[in-house]
């Protein structure tokens, strides 16, 4: 690990995030001796307290827990109050001594409003230069405005080829999976087109409702806040073109190129290629929960539910819709995308038998991680009064094959590409704004055209309307 970078700096080290995923992911890098033998994290927050107090407040992963392992890692943490003054982050540039030529990886765990100034502190503190990375959760921005002032403050400090920006979607097992699906196996490759596929689906359903997230939520929404980047992304690695190799460039180049192809929407178009809808009050998992306006306490147009008909514009995928769908209070926690496949050109089969069905292929990637492909076979039996066909699932996931070993925290990949250099499954400027200039033309439509947030029982899949818009063509989501 010549490249590995032994100094990592986490920003927002009291919060939520870090505590539930970021230290028990570099626990288990550590436990599996994947991280830097002199490696040392310093934790920074706005809450004064010693390194003693803070390593108190860390909780470990219970299934992998050693107490002399543990001890070993809480000894690497140290902790550094920063909440903005430049005194504090030339405290932090001290702690990192001379450490800083054998490379920083800084994490920004906070609200987005502070990457500006934090990245502005760390390059006045000298925490900025060609030895420091710096990785950031999204979004970034809530507009394509906003998207480039923030690149702009940040890429004002460090070069565009030492910012990572986070989308942990990207380290899932099955997202990484669809590559090597894709671009691995001739099997799927052919058919992988308007010629082969007639539409896909991509689910992102949340049981939640704002749990805590009432400031950051209100006025940002499904849209920006789901579709702008883990839906994005999903679409983009099902339609990319394959890349000339495996190497960042080219992994990302091809991406860019599917978010830039969407056709955008207009005030014409809007009403019928998309949904709103809030969520009222119902039950989830069979308890009662509150509609969105009684848990904001107030009234708000603000959707929790979005439904959409998106177009690639290029010679690949012509003709062929990709239905979008996420939402808060849904029945089930999932995230899934389904390719249909066209019907064969002509069913020898048909005076014969019956029930014959397109190809699907079904790829989950939350709760449980798997892929299964769904094809037709013949029903045992003596086929007297004609065959009987039914639908028989292939799973062509790692479930079975990888039984016995321990399925990765998405941030455990994502941290070491980080200490390692690696920016493939990170996003890079270009496609963050690429993906706001497509969502902005549909909050614009949306604002031209009046589109209402339509209401929905919790505990339900959305509005009427969103059946309605995938049921227009013939299909209908799955479900």
């Amino acid at each position: 690990m010549t490249d590995a970078y032994q100094t990592i700096i986490i920003f927002g080290a009291t919060g939520d995030l870090a505590h539930r995923m970021l230290f028990p992911s570099l626990y288990n890098l550590y436990l599996d001796r994947l991280l830097p033998s002199d490696v040392q994290i310093i934790a920074s927050g706005r809450s004064v307290m010693d390194d003693e107090a803070f390593r108190a407040s860390i909780e470990l992963p219970d299934d992998r827990y050693d107490a002399e392992e543990a001890a070993a890692f809480l000894t690497r943490i140290r902790y550094c109050p920063v909440s903005g003054e430049a005194a504090q982050f030339a405290a932090l540039r001290d702690m990192v001594g001379d450490r800083i030529d054998r490379g920083v990886a800084v994490y920004l765990s906070t609200p987005p409003s502070l990457f500006a100034p934090m990245v502005a502190g760390l390059g006045k503190a000298g925490l900025a230069g060609p030895t420091v990375r710096i990785a950031m959760e999204k979004p970034i921005g809530h507009d394509l405005a906003s998207s480039r002032d923030v690149n702009d403050a940040v890429n004002a400090v460090f070069d565009e080829d030492r910012v990572f920006r986070v989308d942990h979607y990207l380290g899932k097992e099955t997202v990484q999976n669809l590559l090597v699906l894709r671009f691995g196996n001739m099997l799927f490759e052919p058919l992988w087109s308007a010629r082969g596929i007639e539409h896909v689906q991509i689910t992102v359903a949340e049981t939640v409702g704002l749990e805590g997230r009432v400031s950051y939520y209100d006025g940002v929404g499904a849209l920006k806040d789901m579709v702008q980047n883990h839906m994005l992304q999903l679409l983009a690695l099902v339609a990319m073109e394959a890349p000339a190799s495996m190497t960042p460039a080219a992994v990302r180049d091809e991406k860019v190129k599917v978010i830039r192809s969407l056709r955008p929407m207009s005030p014409d178009t809007v009403e019928q290629l998309s949904v709103r809808g809030q969520y009222g009050a119902g039950a989830v998992g069979g308890e009662p929960v509150k509609g969105y306006a009684d848990e904001l306490g107030h009234r708000s147009d603000t959707e929790t539910f979005v439904a959409l008909k998106a177009h690639i514009d290029n010679w690949r995928w012509a003709g062929v819709p990709f239905y979008l769908r996420t939402g808060k209070r849904m029945p089930e926690r999932s995230s899934e995308i389904l390719i249909q496949f066209r019907p064969v050109p002509h069913s020898i089969f048909a005076k014969k038998g019956k029930g014959l069905q397109p190809n699907t292929m079904l790829i989950r990637i939350q709760p449980q991680e798997n892929i299964q492909l769904q094809v037709m076979a013949k029903q045992p039996g003596l086929d007297r009064h004609g065959l009987n066909l039914r639908e028989v699932a292939l799973d062509v996931s790692l479930s079975t094959e990888a039984a016995g070993q321990r399925r990765r925290i998405a941030y455990e990949r994502l941290l070491l590409d980080l200490i390692e250099g690696d920016p493939t499954l990170f996003v890079r400027r270009d496609e963050v704004e690429a993906a706001w200039t497509w969502i902005d033309s549909i909050h614009q439509a949306w604002t031209q055209a009046n589109v209402p947030a339509r209401p929905y029982t919790a505990g339900t899949w959305g509005p009427s309307a969103a059946i309605a818009l995938i049921e227009r063509d013939g299909a209908s989501w799955h479900e």
